[in-house]
């Protein structure tokens, strides 16, 4: 993957802007990292555009309420602070759409028990395997993030998608896919416990 030197923005001063009440200042900087957190989770977490926006507007709300009230203790850690807060707005946000349909489906669905069983399980587990994504590194979240985004891609596009040789994206593709499945296993045993 070629990473190319790009200029990094202070967004301390976004907290001084906000508490000094200067729109245009705090507008100008936001315009610069909404779209990265946007993007953030939709590499992550594999978040919709529309979802992603959402939570990083609420993110923001509560971080913005939080430096109102002076209670943010490290402006420095302004830009990792919103992504964490962004990330689990998406995961709250996850996780109660995922009941408001489960008690929906189990309350008004007429297909068999046994259906309605299946349908729940997999729900479980497709929370499993993002919460097992979600303890993975950046860089490969990153990476099984696009091919499940990309299901039908091939090795060649991959392969130039991350400046990649095909034998390198296969390697790495097998080497994420089973610790993945490590993962999954060990936190599915836990829970069976």
């Amino acid at each position: 993957m070629s990473i190319s030197a790009k200029r990094r923005v202070d967004y301390s001063a976004l907290v001084d802007y906000i508490q000094e009440e200067n729109i245009r200042k705090t507008n100008h900087l936001l315009e610069e990292m909404i779209p990265k957190l946007v993007e953030y989770l939709q590499v992550t977490v594999a978040a919709t555009e529309e979802s992603a926006k959402e939570c990083v507007q609420q993110a923001f709300l509560n971080v913005y309420e939080r430096i109102l009230g002076g209670k943010l203790n490290d402006p420095k850690s302004l830009l990792s602070y919103m992504m964490m807060t962004a990330r689990n707005e998406y995961f709250n946000q996850y996780r109660k759409n995922g009941r408001l349909i489960s008690d929906e489906f189990v309350t008004s669905s007429i297909s068999e028990p046994a259906e309605q069983i299946d349908r729940l399980v997999e729900q479980e587990r497709k929370e499993l395997l993002f919460e097992c994504i979600g303890e993975l590194d950046d860089e490969s979240q990153m990476f099984i993030l696009y091919f499940i985004n990309h299901p039908d891609c091939t090795t060649k596009e991959a392969s130039d998608y991350f400046s990649l040789s095909e034998a390198n994206v296969r390697t790495k593709k097998y080497r994420i896919t089973h610790q993945l499945h490590s993962l999954f296993k060990m936190k599915e045993a836990v829970k069976d416990i």
